[in-house]
């Protein structure tokens, strides 16, 4: 099948990769990851442009990409290539706008996914906990009705952008006994008897992630995000476009990880000839370049998928586990060409080397996308 852009689609991925380049140079990029800052003025701009509602319908304020996860992945393709973190400062926010949008009542609308959409407030998922990591339905922390109020108990992790100011958490907390009976609930991170602690990670150092614990935290009855129990089907309603983002993003940052190896290996020289001249270097970088356009290929043909209507969780999960290796393939590639220049923070090649890594792991682990695609061969549950 034919996977070319149209006009439509090449025109936009020229506005999007001559944006990031011209207002958001990777020195900017690199300085926010040295100094742990979250990218503001890119977030800014990106409400100014429209683009924070890209998957956010029409009737509510947005663009309504959420219609084309084609024009949707090129756009995460382009805001991903200089660092998967500033990517992740963008569309962490925009998954959780999706559910407000979705299944939120008109008052939650304006309340949270308008100030959103200028720019003004932030946006983050909370599902994970200290004992439940891939097993999502493993969760303990609970919210029970008392009179017009959610209690909220217990101890979640990995809850990145929690800390920033005027921020909304989408908190998935148990409300029955059914192994999935799991609500979701608007939390603003300012809500009394949530605290919030910043983890020092080795990545996600602009947007950075959190540990909350809540202890006998009191939200209004409306804090609830559609139905009670209905919490499991709607954070998995996202996975799909969460998990196209994240590979168009790695296979965006996997190939300025490849052209920077390459210039490197093009204007180095040793032992009287230039480093690309040595055979075991240059099948290195064909290979990559190889392995990066099946990639490439791969993760178009699924948001080409899903653009149609078709089921494409398993397609979605064989782009996302093959993007993510082919980058950290890539990147640590690029680690042993550039050598001790690779540890280098303005040579770049150890951010897009630890960012690799942790989209090993991110938006589901490269174990449970094998379970996932198994699972569509038949093999297994």
């Amino acid at each position: 099948m034919d996977y070319s852009f149209n006009d439509e689609q090449r025109m936009w991925r020229d506005v999007v990769f001559s944006f990031m380049d011209r207002e958001f140079p990777r020195e900017k990029l690199r300085h926010h990851d040295q100094n742990r800052e979250f990218p503001e003025a890119l977030y800014r701009e990106m409400a100014a442009q429209g683009w924070l509602g890209l998957l956010i319908p029409e009737e509510h304020g947005g663009l309504g990409m959420d219609r084309d996860p084609v024009m949707f992945a090129i756009f995460c393709e382009a805001i991903g290539k200089d660092s998967l973190d500033t990517a992740a400062c963008i569309m962490t926010s925009m998954f959780t706008a999706t559910n407000v949008s979705k299944h939120g009542t008109e008052a939650q609308r304006q309340r949270y996914l308008e100030p959103f959409l200028r720019g003004e407030a932030k946006f983050c998922i909370s599902i994970s906990e200290p004992q439940s990591g891939s097993d999502a339905a493993g969760a303990r922390s609970t919210a029970r009705l008392d009179g017009d109020e959610w209690v909220v108990n217990g101890n979640k992790v990995w809850c990145s952008g929690a800390h920033h100011p005027n921020s909304c958490i989408a908190m998935m907390l148990r409300t029955g006994e059914g192994r999935y009976d799991f609500s979701v609930l608007l939390v603003p991170n300012d809500t009394p008897g949530l605290e919030i602690q910043k983890m020092d990670t080795l990545v996600r150092r602009s947007l950075g992630t959190t540990s909350l614990f809540m202890d006998d935290m009191r939200l209004p009855k409306d804090a609830l995000l559609g139905e009670v129990n209905k919490g499991w089907q709607y954070i998995g309603e996202h996975l799909d476009f969460e998990r196209l983002s994240i590979a168009a993003s790695q296979i965006g940052n996997a190939q300025t990880a490849l052209d920077d190896t390459v210039k490197y290996l093009s204007e180095r020289s040793a032992f009287g000839k230039k480093l690309a001249e040595f055979q075991v270097l240059k099948h290195r970088m064909a290979e990559d370049r190889a392995r990066l356009s099946a990639a490439f290929y791969l993760v178009y043909a699924a948001a080409s998928a899903m653009a149609r209507g078709e089921k494409s969780s398993a397609l979605v999960a064989q782009a996302k586990l093959i993007a993510s290796q082919t980058l950290f393939d890539i990147a640590t590639n690029g680690m042993q060409a550039l050598g001790g220049y690779a540890q280098l923070p303005e040579y770049d090649m150890e951010r897009y080397f630890r960012e690799a890594k942790h989209g090993m792991v991110g938006g589901g682990t490269n174990e449970i996308l094998r379970s996932i695609i198994a699972k569509s061969m038949g093999l297994g549950r």
